[in-house]
């Protein structure tokens, strides 16, 4: 297991009961997808992709180069 991971799963202990039956279900979920040998996305990440190649087709993004000028900016 790498470190991030494991220091997640420590600090997760700590969290509330609720959100560590979530966690333990996501991974349950995740464990069985892998098992499957293929990964079938949700309505709802399907839906976000769409959103996110029809904002991409529209120039919503940012071109590497602006990004790099606002980066550089903040770096000052």
């Amino acid at each position: 297991m790498n470190s991030a991971l494991g220091n997640l799963l420590k600090r997760a202990e700590s969290w509330p009961e609720e959100a560590r039956r979530e966690l333990e279900q996501l991974a349950r979920d995740i464990e069985a997808e892998i098992g499957k040998g293929e990964y079938r996305a949700t309505a709802s990440e399907l839906a976000g992709i769409d959103r996110g190649m029809r904002d991409s087709a529209s120039g919503k993004f940012a071109a590497a180069e602006q990004v790099e000028e606002a980066l550089g900016k903040l770096r000052r």
